[in-house]
C-alpha cells in the first residue's frame, strides 16, 4: 500500500489536484468530510470540530481537554483510513502524522499570491481587497493550526518530498507529476513496509485510547511505540502505581506480546485542566 498527502495553500488547486490524482491512481480520496465523519463517529461533536478546523484554536479552546481529544481522534481517523489501503489525504497535517513512514509521499502545492487572489475572486465573487484578506487569513489559520498541533512550519519545504507551483499548471498535469514521482520512489517492497508500519501505528493508537479513554488512567503526554508485538510506553505519571496500571492495561490489548515502560514518575505533576 501507499499513501500520498497533499498540503496546499488556499487557491493552489489542492482539492482539484488531489481529486485528479486519486482517479489517476485509483486511490481513495480522504478529505475533510471523510475525516470529520469518522471523528464524529467516535463521539466528538460537530460543534467541537468547528473550533479546530485548520486553524489555531482560541485561547479558551487551547486550554480545553477538547484540544487533546481532537488531536487523538484526528490521528485515529487518519490511521483508520490508511488501514484500508492506498489513499490520498488532503490537509489536516497528514504529512506530519505519517512522517517517516515508508511508502508515504508528501506533496505541497503553492501558487503566486497574485494568481491565488485572482482565483479567490472567481471562487467567491469578491473584489480584490476582500480576496487578499481571504488569502491572508487562510495562510494565517493554516500556519497556526500546524504550529499549534504539530509544532511545524507549514510552508517549510523540509517536510515535503515535492513542492509544485500550480500557478500555470493544470491539476491533471500536477497529478501526472506526482504519479511519476510515486512510481519511482515507492516500490512493491516499500509498499509492504508501509502496510506493516501503519498496522504498528494503529496498534499504538489503540493502546493510547485504551489506557486514556477506556481505563481513564491519567498518564500525561502518553505515547506508544510498537515494533512487532513489543510496545514501549512513554509519558509522565504522578505515581509508580499509575505506571503499573498503564502497563497492565496495555497487556490487555490484542496483538501485544510484550510491554516496556519509559514512563517517568514525577510527584505531584499537574497540567492545565
Amino acid at each position: 500500500m501507499a499513501i500520498i498527502t497533499i498540503s496546499r495553500e488556499l487557491a493552489a488547486l489542492g482539492d482539484e489536484t488531489a481529486n485528479e490524482l486519486s482517479k489517476l491512481l485509483d486511490y481513495r480520496f480522504v478529505d475533510k468530510h471523510a475525516l470529520e465523519e469518522r471523528i464524529k463517529s467516535y463521539g466528538f461533536s460537530e460543534r467541537k470540530l468547528e473550533k479546530y478546523d485548520e486553524r489555531k484554536p482560541s485561547f479558551w479552546a487551547s486550554l480545553s481537554q477538547d484540544r487533546d481529544d481532537y488531536l487523538h481522534y484526528l490521528k485515529t481517523a487518519m490511521l483508520a483510513e490508511a488501514g484500508q489501503g492506498n489513499c490520498v489525504f488532503i490537509g489536516r497535517g497528514a504529512n506530519v502524522v505519517f512522517k517517516g513512514v515508508p511508502g508515504v509521499l508528501s506533496i505541497f502545492l503553492v501558487a503566486p499570491d497574485e494568481i491565488r487572489v485572482e482565483r479567490v475572486k472567481s471562487y467567491f465573487h469578491s473584489d480584490d481587497k476582500r480576496a487578499r484578506q481571504i488569502v491572508e487569513q487562510s495562510d494565517h489559520d493554516r500556519d497556526g493550526f500546524h504550529r499549534y498541533f504539530f509544532d511545524m512550519e507549514w510552508k517549510n519545504p523540509d517536510y515535503y518530498h515535492l513542492t509544485i507551483n500550480t500557478g500555470h499548471l493544470h491539476p491533471a498535469l500536477c497529478a501526472e507529476l506526482i504519479q511519476g514521482l510515486k512510481d519511482r520512489l515507492i516500490t512493491n517492497d516499500v509498499e509492504s513496509l508501509c502496510k506493516v508500519r501503519i498496522q504498528e501505528m494503529t496498534l499504538a493508537q489503540q493502546l493510547v485510547h485504551h489506557i486514556l479513554y477506556e481505563k481513564e488512567i491519567p498518564i500525561h503526554f502518553l505515547e506508544a511505540a510498537v515494533s512487532g508485538g513489543t510496545v514501549t510506553l512513554f509519558g509522565v505519571a504522578n505515581s509508580q502505581s499509575l505506571v503499573e496500571a498503564a502497563v497492565s492495561s496495555a497487556r490487555e490489548v490484542p496483538s501485544v506480546t510484550a510491554v516496556q515502560s519509559e514512563i517517568q514518575v514525577v510527584q505531584e505533576y499537574s497540567v492545565m485542566p
